[in-house]
């Protein structure tokens, strides 16, 4: 199988999906950030000094995953109908998950989107938490699930 992005002379291309149907598609992604045990408490208590970390998250994230197409070379421009951003707090390892679901109804899926959402919304809780800990990490960003498309269903976690 060769690879998709490159032409037959080896450039870089965007993928033509004009002739491909639409259809419904879905992906969430995760990540996780390692707050440690004094930025965790202040974000439990949700008394964190630059303010609405959860809120500022889930912002920045959902306009990410509008918006990737403009930050992924080769992606496609698409009409997303969902994007859903949730956090749980995982106090044995005093880190917090992070979750994005993303719809469209599309030719082509949105993996990268939840994927971009999932790593905006980590970054800007590390910008919001590295001045009482630098040693806030982000970590384990990776693709869950996906549904639609030729590939149908795929549960990877």
């Amino acid at each position: 199988m060769g690879f998709t992005h490159l032409s037959e002379d080896g450039k870089a291309r965007m993928v033509d999906v004009s002739e491909k149907p639409f259809t419904p598609r879905e992906a969430v992604a995760r990540g996780r950030v390692l707050l440690g045990e004094k930025v965790f408490a202040l974000v439990k208590d949700r008394n964190l000094p630059k303010g609405d970390l959860f809120g500022a998250a889930r912002i920045a994230g959902i306009l990410a995953a509008k918006r990737t197409w403009e930050l992924i070379p080769l992606c496609h421009p698409l009409p997303l109908t969902r994007i859903e951003i949730d956090f749980s707090l995982q106090p044995e390892d005093f880190s917090l998950e992070i979750e994005a679901r993303v719809r469209t109804v599309a030719q082509t899926g949105v993996e990268m989107e939840a994927l971009t959402a999932v790593s905006v919304a980590a970054l800007t809780i590390y910008d919001m938490c590295k001045g009482i800990d630098k040693s806030v990490r982000i970590t384990d960003i990776r693709l869950a699930q996906k549904r639609g498309g030729k590939s149908g269903e795929v549960i990877l976690e």
